[in-house]
């Protein structure tokens, strides 16, 4: 079998999890949001990958975890090109985009200074006001937040 060596930038994943087409610049926020520094599972991370959709892509591969659907939808706030794989026995048996859920709840800070969740210990809560431009709005202040100006908590 030959195999090109130049396609080989990240290894097969036998069981788990792979989320591609992330753009690079939020590679590291959607690591955050699904909380993969702390798994004790194999984790690959690939950045500024070559990708014909986005110029330059990022890539996680997490080996024995799938995660709930509910869990990869929260990064479609910053990565709404990202496309999630299932694999089992090295084969994709599950493909999907990320959607953005109507309710965001704990994952963004509100810009308010004024807003009771920078005030009080509660969780943030923010609605989905324009699901084409990722605009978001808070559930206490109304403050409207653009998805590329979200600061995750």
């Amino acid at each position: 079998m030959t195999v090109n060596k130049q396609e080989l930038a990240v290894a097969a994943l036998c069981n788990g999890t792979v989320i591609d087409h992330i753009p690079s610049t939020v590679l590291f926020k959607v690591v955050k949001i699904l909380g993969i520094q702390n798994f004790d599972t194999a984790v690959t991370i690939g950045n500024n990958l070559d990708s014909k959709k986005l110029g330059t892509k990022g890539i996680i591969k997490v080996a024995d975890v799938v995660f709930p659907e509910s869990v990869l939808n929260r990064i479609a706030l910053i990565a709404p090109s990202a496309v999630v794989n299932i694999i089992r026995d090295y084969e994709v048996v599950e493909k999907y985009p990320v959607t953005l859920p109507d309710t965001l709840v704990g994952l963004v800070k509100c810009s308010n200074p004024k807003c009771i969740t920078n005030n009080e210990p509660m969780r943030t809560r923010f609605h989905v006001v324009d699901h084409d431009d990722v605009t978001i709005s808070c559930h206490y202040c109304s403050q409207a937040v653009k998805s590329a100006d979200a600061q995750i908590i």
